[in-house]
This record gives C-alpha cells, sequence and structure tokens, in this order.
C-alpha cells in the first residue's frame, strides 16, 4: 500500500507539469516578415478579339454533331 501511494506522489507533478497551460501558448513568437521584399502585382490588361463562330454543336442520335449555319452565328470573346 506504500508502494502505491509513493508512486502517485512521485507522479503526480509529472502529470500536471505535461498538462497544458495559458502560459504555454503564450511563448510561440511571431517573427515579422523583415526580410522579404513587398511584391506588388501589376494588372494584367488582358485583350480581346471577336470572333464570328458560324456553327454550332447539334445533339443527334449517334453523339454530337458540327452544324455549319449562317444563321444562328454568334461571336465569341477571344484572346490574343
Amino acid at each position: 500500500m506504500k508502494r502505491i501511494l509513493l508512486g502517485t506522489l512521485l507522479a503526480l507533478p509529472f502529470a500536471i507539469s505535461s498538462l497544458p497551460s495559458q502560459a504555454s501558448a503564450a511563448e510561440n513568437l511571431v517573427r515579422p516578415n523583415v526580410n522579404r521584399a513587398a511584391i506588388v502585382h501589376k494588372p494584367v490588361i488582358a485583350r480581346f478579339q471577336r470572333k464570328l463562330i458560324p456553327a454550332h454543336w447539334e445533339t443527334v442520335r449517334r453523339g454530337n454533331r458540327w452544324v455549319k449555319v449562317r444563321v444562328p452565328a454568334r461571336y465569341v470573346n477571344t484572346r490574343v
């Protein structure tokens, strides 16, 4: 009985010290980004060209088919 009591008394300080506390969260240091240069992103001017698409896809029994027609043709913006 004395051995059990003595073992718990010796293990109690180790068990208490292993529990997280609020003080351990304050030990984390945050370093500012001193050595990093500021990155300035310039806006990319997107250039588009309007292109006439005189056809469209139609769904048929055997799949899809590219049908060329004059009307309804449409314009699509494409990058230059």
